[in-house]
């Protein structure tokens, strides 16, 4: 019982370090890809705009359909805080096999279709080329990495955030060393393969960590992925969370579509480092994610064991550790302003425009960490229908509106960042009011 109201700086970290590590493994699939594209020596700015393009596409397919594992985690951690687990068993198998099925039939429809889906988003020439030929290749990763995503879930269920960061460092430092390799070759043995080498890289990497993923369910946990009938109570409000995160994916999939369609629009050099900007923007996203998925881990124990004064504890916690976070990363950037960008190009054209803006990414962090955190506590809690609506309003009454109007007055890169960071500050504050005003009433209720 100590443990299952546990919220000490301790015993958060113990959940959240390994899954931030988990995190910043996971976006290292595409960065690497950027930085050592960046760096061959036909086409670097356009191989990097194919990446950035084919990027935004694949994290829509991942971030939409990848919603199983919050889902699967909320579930299972609300049962596991309510004593019940025995009854949950059978549930990651069944939502596991539904989303992976739902993989493949996305595979076949958008494979035929990739020039039209890239085309969309205005690319052309030699970028459009590249994107489509990368694409050919990474879309076969997909439904591994869903897989991959599932189980993550079913980890995350069960407080534990170890194995995910196990399979998340495997899974990078074979896509690093495959990446080196296959994109540059190795002399008498492997031919240098510049764009597509960077995706087959991607894909082993991803078969390799699905892999390790069913080893370590089968062999560490009481969950199996044998696929039994009847269909678990809980699947109609599993479908429904994922439907309503699906709706909301939606919502931020549109920022994130506009954002690299207008950079797109302004040019090679514009698409190519805002590309940059956003795969630094998602990675330190994805750092945040390891308090995100503490509160996401903790919130849903703490809710089925009612124990709502020390969910207002973790939540006060959160923010605290979050917000310090945010600036911690924030300070980090600038002091490495100049050496992070050439980490990625030595494109002159493409560095001004980067360096331009990526101020606003860095200043952004500390506001992006509340949003991110709470987004994270409000899954747990398994409150998909209000970060739906939340979403929704954010990008149709914030984000487009603020980048019309400065794409209008032609700041280009600036109208994008300034749309973001907008958009992010419009999602974070509505949910630390409403988490406080509904779970403060709850326990005093106690």
């Amino acid at each position: 019982m100590q443990e299952q109201h546990n919220t000490s700086f301790k015993y958060i970290n113990k959940l959240a370090i390994p899954a931030l590590i988990t995190g910043v493994a996971e976006p290292l699939l595409s960065t690497t890809d950027l930085a050592i594209v960046g760096n061959i020596d036909q086409n670097a700015t356009e191989s990097i705009a194919a990446i950035g393009i084919v990027g935004a596409f694949l994290s829509m397919l991942i971030w939409v359909f990848g919603q199983t594992r919050s889902g699967i985690s909320s579930i299972v951690s609300q049962y596991v805080g309510a004593n019940k687990l025995e009854g949950i068993k059978t549930l990651p198998a069944q939502a596991t096999t539904i989303i992976v099925g739902v993989s493949f039939f996305i595979l076949l429809i958008s494979y035929p279709f990739s020039k039209q889906i890239f085309q969309f988003y205005n690319a052309s020439g030699v970028v459009l080329e590249y994107a489509v030929s990368y694409y050919k290749i990474r879309v076969f990763g997909f439904p591994f990495t869903l897989l991959t995503i599932a189980i993550f879930g079913t980890f995350r269920g069960l407080q534990n955030t170890f194995y995910p960061m196990v399979i998340a460092i495997v899974g990078t430092l074979v896509n690093i060393v495959l990446d080196i390799a296959f994109v540059y070759g190795i002399e008498g043995y492997i031919p240098a393969m510049n764009i597509q080498g960077a995706a087959y890289a991607s894909i082993i990497a991803q078969i390799i960590m699905a892999l390790i993923s069913v080893i370590l369910l089968y062999k560490k946990t009481p969950i199996s992925l044998h696929f039994k009938m009847p269909l678990h109570e809980e699947i109609p409000r599993f479908i429904t969370m994922v439907l309503n995160l699906f709706l909301r994916t939606i919502a931020l999939n549109i920022a994130l579509y506009l954002g690299t369609s207008y950079a797109t629009s302004y040019g090679n050099e514009y698409i190519a480092a805002y590309t940059i900007g956003l795969n630094l923007w998602l990675m330190g996203a994805f750092i945040i994610d390891g308090y995100s998925s503490a509160g996401n881990i903790l919130s849903g124990k703490l809710l089925g064991a009612k124990a709502y004064k020390t969910l207002i504890k973790l939540g006060n916690r959160l923010i605290l550790y979050g917000f310090l976070q945010g600036i911690f990363i924030a300070l980090i950037g600038f002091v490495f302003y100049t050496p992070i960008g050439l980490l990625f190009t030595k494109e002159p054209l493409v560095l001004k425009e980067f360096y331009k803006v990526f101020w606003i990414i860095l200043l952004m962090q500390p506001f992006c960490s509340l949003a991110f955190i709470f987004d994270g506590m409000f899954k747990g809690l398994g409150e998909m229908a209000f970060l739906r609506n939340l979403l929704l309003l954010a990008t149709t009454i914030v984000f487009i509106p603020v980048l019309l109007i400065f794409n209008f007055l032609e700041y280009k890169l600036y109208a994008i960042w300034i749309a973001f960071f907008v958009w992010i500050i419009a999602r974070g504050i509505p949910l630390i009011f409403k988490f406080r005003s509904k779970f403060l009433t709850l326990a005093q209720k106690l």
